[in-house]
């Protein structure tokens, strides 16, 4: 896989005023950390970040550039704005290429929309899994072909491309269904409002109706 990098700056100013300030700039700000490494503010160009997060998401290696000083960093958060597409801060872990880490990759099933097996519908029952690897081993995700599924399959973790590679455990459990592939449920007839409000009219008795049974019990 190709490199992604990130170039970023450290960060002189924090609080509110000056996170403020630099948004207006078009920078985002930003605090890069790790298990022995001094935590730093750093900031980074916009559309850059945007670029990057996009890009690796929280599962795939960066290398960060801060002034000149590279790291190999995973994003443990990227903070969205509520309802606009901007970022709004991001945490960067600083990782130990020498020492394993635990991660949840995300499950992608390809050729969803190639099943031959038609008419069906694919349900997906696990997002991630959990691995356990050194980072230049880590994989962005975990893969498995669904286009040759039959009715009544089952795929499980087991199955994924991940569970046969060498220097990765798989955490989560082999036998954990990832999606399974069925027939299309039948849906009820619809009933028609003006049909419905019709039968249920005619189900009321009317005023000459209960006249005659109260005259028969008599």
């Amino acid at each position: 896989m190709e490199k992604i990098t990130l170039n970023v700056s450290k960060r002189e100013g924090v609080g509110k005023n000056s996170v403020d300030k630099l948004r207006v700039e078009k920078q985002i700000p930003g605090i890069l950390y790790g298990k022995d490494l001094e935590s730093t503010p750093i900031q980074a160009v916009e559309k850059d970040i945007m670029k990057v997060a996009a890009e690796a998401g929280t599962s795939t290696l960066v290398d960060l550039n801060v002034d000149g000083d590279v790291k190999k960093i995973l994003f443990k958060e990227i903070q969205m704005h509520p309802f606009k597409n901007q970022i709004l801060h991001f945490d960067a872990y600083a990782v130990n290429m020498n020492e394993k880490i635990r991660l949840s990759i995300p499950v992608i099933l390809h050729n969803r929309d190639e099943i031959s097996a038609q008419p069906s519908v694919l349900l997906q029952h696990l997002d991630e899994v959990e691995v356990e690897c050194l980072p230049g081993s880590l994989p962005s995700a975990a893969e498995v072909d669904v286009e040759n599924l039959q009715i009544g399959d089952v795929v499980v973790v087991a199955d994924l491309d991940v569970s046969s590679i060498e220097g990765i455990d798989v955490l989560s459990d082999a036998e954990e269904p990832v999606c399974s592939l069925q027939e299309p449920r039948e849906e009820a007839p619809e009933v028609d409002e003006g049909e419905e409000a019709e039968e249920d009219a005619a189900d009321v008795p009317t005023v000459d109706e209960t006249e005659a049974e109260e005259n028969e019990e008599e």
